[in-house]
């Protein structure tokens, strides 16, 4: 058997073990990016002048600087500043989750523009707070519609997850790079972890499909009454 193939064997184990930091580390980063991009989306499109400018600012701080890069300043800088003692893999789900925040809180800003304008109108019109209408109406229904774009969002993360190696978490990519540094068999462990991302963005996006199929919105058209 090559030496090659024998090495990813091995390693194989220890690999699968790292796939399931990647998606602790993923599923956190998600779920923090929609507690947050919900409220956001709300603010932007719903808040006051000071609210809209405020979210405007922080959605454009973290969709323009490059993940490594807020990574590095979490964990070295505001940690080490703040005397905030937090381990890396926790660090990656808060910085991997403030960025998936940015993003989400426009897929679902745009769902909500999707949704005709008469149903904010008709709920004032039965005496609804605009709180309440938006809480009751708006948001269950965007937040059917936003499923499509939240599964783009986890193949993003996905893909995003592989840059915390940096910090030294122990997920896929750290673990192929360390037994790649060490039996020096590079092309088939990162080729090997490769295929477990593919592997785990095709289950992630499959399962988010079936989930876009059973909150569909029957006959729904944007363009509808």
């Amino acid at each position: 058997m090559p030496e090659s193939l024998n090495a990813v064997i091995d390693a194989l184990p220890y690999l699968l073990a790292g796939s399931a930091v990647t998606l602790i580390v993923v599923v956190g980063a998600m779920c923090l990016g929609l507690c947050l991009g919900v409220p956001l989306a709300v603010g932007q499109l719903y808040g006051q002048p000071a609210i809209r400018r405020a979210i405007g600012v922080y959605v454009w701080f973290f969709r323009g600087i490059p993940l490594l890069v807020l990574l590095f300043l979490f964990y070295f800088g505001l940690c080490t500043a703040l005397d905030i003692n937090l381990s890396a893999f926790t660090v990656a789900i808060i910085v991997l989750g403030l960025i998936s925040s940015a993003y989400q809180s426009q897929i679902f800003r745009g769902a909500i523009l999707s949704l005709p304008e008469g149903q904010l109108k008709a709920a004032r019109a039965l005496g609804m707070s605009d709180r309440r209408a938006i809480a009751s109406i708006i948001l269950p229904q965007a937040l059917r519609l936003s499923v499509p774009g939240w599964s783009n969002e986890y193949s993003i993360i996905l893909k995003d997850s592989a840059v915390a190696y940096a910090l030294g978490v122990p997920e896929i990519m750290a673990r192929a790079h360390f037994v790649a540094t060490r039996t020096y068999q590079q092309l088939p462990l990162y080729l090997a972890a490769g295929v477990i991302f593919l592997v785990l963005t095709y289950l992630g996006t499959k399962g988010l499909r079936v989930l876009e199929e059973k909150v569909r919105i029957p006959g729904y058209s944007p363009q509808g009454g």
